[in-house]
């Protein structure tokens, strides 16, 4: 019988739960780019629709 709960609950036990298993320089520069990102959305309008240029 399928169980997508069982299939998950091994690929945690496996590879672990995901936090652990990003070093933590990686969290670091993760954020920085988010929040470079965060900033160019807002320069442009915070408008996730754009039009379209001709």
């Amino acid at each position: 019988m399928f169980c997508s709960m069982k299939i998950s609950q091994q690929i945690r036990s496996e590879h672990g739960g995901g936090s652990t298993a990003v070093p933590s320089g990686y969290d670091a520069e993760a954020l920085a780019g988010m929040a470079a990102k965060s900033e160019e959305f807002a320069a442009q309008g915070n408008r996730v629709y754009l039009p379209l240029a001709d």
